[in-house]
């Protein structure tokens, strides 16, 4: 369909298809299987200006706009949902200092970010804290000009391999959510080292460590807005990131449409070409009708936070819900097109489903987002 893109926005889409194309796909595989850090398409991608697409000129970047964001994210992920991720990820660490940070903290982190020289990462989840954040345990205590951070952050995207982290702490428990707080931590801080590399279903190109604090020592200069905001930094950062995991989730199951119809006209059963079996039909015609209306829903949804609309919780949940349970039915119905071959990793079916998964867990559980339809949805029909 045509989406009616700017000029702009094409060029976006075309740079980052190229990237995908010429120097994603050809190591996908590999590594899926080292489960390596892509540094040197990170590279590639930071040299593109990818990176600067959701920061401001005044920073180093283009513009903000989520929109560009996932025209990118969308073509990166059609080759690797994995290699995808260590980029989107990067914007999800970005946005707390882009939405929150002083004009400070902007000159000191953004320029980098920008540039792709640095990478960033947000570290909320817990052992104890995922869907229910406000139990986070980690800790920030304020001694005189400087917070000293103590506890432990898990499933960290980008984890160990970003130079720039925000980190969500309680620096008042007895207050609950409201005693959270927002800090910004560099790697190399004495006292912030990292757990173990976490071995993945999927997304395996992508680093996922725990964050560990000990007596970690950080400037006042370094928290975010101001003491208590940590959970609305949160709740606003993922409202703007989510469009971005629903494009990443819609280019992995277009990249697995692809795969399927390639298949289907390739493979010979009886004589003839498996896409003139009607059952074959039927699912390509479902997969694609599917993953059109994902695609529907991410670039509104984008266009929407790109305009300025303030509520956008419900929009942002139900393009990442939508997107994310899209592309766990495609790759699936993928590997039933392509039968036997999509069950091995000689193909590359297997390891879009296997990167779908994560798309309806991270960043709030499609479970979750549909709560937070629903109560929204309920709210506005009361008014």
């Amino acid at each position: 369909m045509d989406y009616l893109l700017t000029e702009e926005q094409k060029m976006v889409q075309e740079l980052a298809r190229k990237i995908a194309d010429e120097k994603i796909k050809p190591v996908a595989a590999k590594y899926d299987k080292s489960e390596e850090y892509p540094w040197d398409i990170i590279k590639i991608i930071g040299e593109a200006g990818l990176f600067g697409l959701f920061i401001p000129e005044e920073y180093g970047g283009m513009s903000v706009s989520v929109m560009n964001l996932c025209l990118a994210t969308e073509q990166l992920s059609r080759a690797c949902g994995g290699i995808a991720v260590c980029y989107a990820a990067s914007a999800l660490g970005t946005f707390p200092i882009l939405l929150f940070g002083n004009d400070e903290q902007k000159k000191k982190y953004l320029p980098d970010l920008a540039s792709g020289k640095k990478i960033a990462a947000f570290g909320i989840t817990e052992p104890e804290a995922g869907s229910d954040a406000s139990a986070i345990k980690t800790t920030a205590k304020k001694e005189g000009d400087h917070y000293v951070l103590n506890g432990l952050k898990h499933f960290i995207t980008n984890g160990g391999d970003a130079q720039t982290y925000v980190v969500i702490a309680m620096t008042d428990k007895k207050k609950g959510a409201r005693g959270a707080s927002a800090f910004i931590v560099e790697k190399g801080t004495p006292g912030f080292t990292f757990g173990k590399k976490e071995e993945k279903l999927g997304i395996r190109a992508s680093s996922t460590r725990e964050l560990v604090f000990t007596d970690c020592k950080i400037p006042k200069e370094n928290l975010l807005s101001k003491e208590g905001m940590g959970f609305i930094v949160t709740m606003k950062t993922f409202d703007m990131s989510r469009p971005g995991v629903a494009a990443q989730a819609l280019g992995i199951a277009q990249g697995a449409l692809e795969v399927a119809v390639k298949y289907a006209k390739e493979r010979r059963q009886f004589g003839k070409s498996i896409s003139s079996f009607q059952g074959i039909q039927w699912m390509l015609a479902d997969m694609a009708t599917e993953v059109e209306a994902a695609r529907g829903l991410v670039y509104a949804c984008s266009r929407e936070i790109d305009a300025g609309a303030k509520d956008i919780a419900k929009d942002s949940a139900m393009a990442k819900m939508y997107a994310s349970d899209v592309a766990m039915k495609v790759t699936t119905d993928a590997i039933q097109v392509l039968g036997g071959y999509g069950y091995m990793q000689d193909y590359p079916a297997e390891k879009y489903m296997r990167d779908a998964k994560i798309t309806q867990i991270y960043e709030g559980t499609n479970q979750i987002q549909r709560n937070v339809i629903a109560l929204q949805l309920i709210k506005e029909m009361a008014r």
